[in-house]
């Protein structure tokens, strides 16, 4: 007497599940990535996705790692030791510091960026030019420590001597808040927490149009430089020397280039 379809139905996918189990436990889990860990500059955050994403293409079985903050705050982990591998930093400052310790090796001129100040899209201040920004109530500036607070000064030490001092001096009596990294000056502007702020342009690029730009003059303007070197303890010193030859290659300076930095000069730096 031949047994009923359902029971032979189970027999069969019994059967079947005998050969088909130890062949799925032999895949087993995937095989860890390698990780590539980028200390970097905030201002570097959606470009250096771009560039991970190019990097994890050409390199199979690597994961990038993005910390970003200000350049400062990176600097400090770095000398107590946090693991890295390469370090982007928005000054020469900073990474000069570190390559005297001998915390970096060589560093790198990969792109170049300008400040720029912003407003608030919905209810800017009445400004039109640089010369009027004495006339927001609330600007918003980094720390003297991280890069954008430093070019901050340098800008407005020059407006000092071209539009003299009482301009410096009112802008000064205006400053509502000094921020850790120029994200959170971006952030604070946007929502309308601050009348005006600095920030690199491939920040406001960023803010899209919740944002609009005030262009400082050029006789005012300082250029940041953005150096790049490989950790001295990266455990992935030969993945680190390739994510800096992408970023210096023609491919890894047009993404540079589309977002607003400028390229095409690269330079040494110690």
């Amino acid at each position: 007497m031949n047994p009923p379809r359902a029971n032979r139905a189970r027999s069969c996918w019994g059967f079947i599940c005998l050969f088909l189990t130890p062949l799925a436990c032999a895949a087993g889990p995937e095989p860890a990535k390698t990780e590539l860990v980028v200390f970097a500059a905030s201002s570097l955050k959606e470009v250096f996705g771009q560039q991970a994403a190019q990097f994890e293409a050409d390199h199979a079985g690597t994961h990038v790692v993005l910390q970003l903050a200000g350049s400062q705050e990176l600097r400090t982990q770095i000398e107590n030791g946090a693991k890295a591998d390469v370090f982007a930093s928005a000054d020469l400052r900073h990474m000069a510091a570190l390559h005297d310790q001998r915390l970096v090796g060589d560093a790198m001129i990969f792109a170049r960026n300008e400040p720029v100040v912003i407003v608030p899209a919905v209810n800017p201040p009445a400004m039109s030019r640089f010369e009027d920004l004495p006339k927001a109530k609330r600007i918003i500036v980094g720390t003297q420590e991280v890069p954008i607070g430093g070019y901050t000064m340098q800008i407005l030490t020059n407006a000092s001597k071209q539009l003299g001092e009482q301009f410096a001096k009112q802008v000064d009596t205006n400053i509502a808040s000094k921020e850790l990294n120029v994200r959170q000056i971006l952030a604070k502007v946007s929502l309308g927490e601050g009348d005006a702020g600095f920030v690199y342009r491939t920040d406001a690029i960023a803010g899209g149009n919740r944002v609009r730009v005030i262009e400082i003059p050029a006789k005012l303007n300082v250029v940041a430089e953005y150096p790049i070197a490989v950790v001295e303890h990266s455990v992935h010193p030969d993945l680190a020397r390739a994510w800096i030859d992408l970023l210096l290659s023609d491919r890894g300076q047009s993404i540079l280039s589309r977002a607003g930095f400028r390229v095409g000069r690269v330079e040494k730096r110690n």
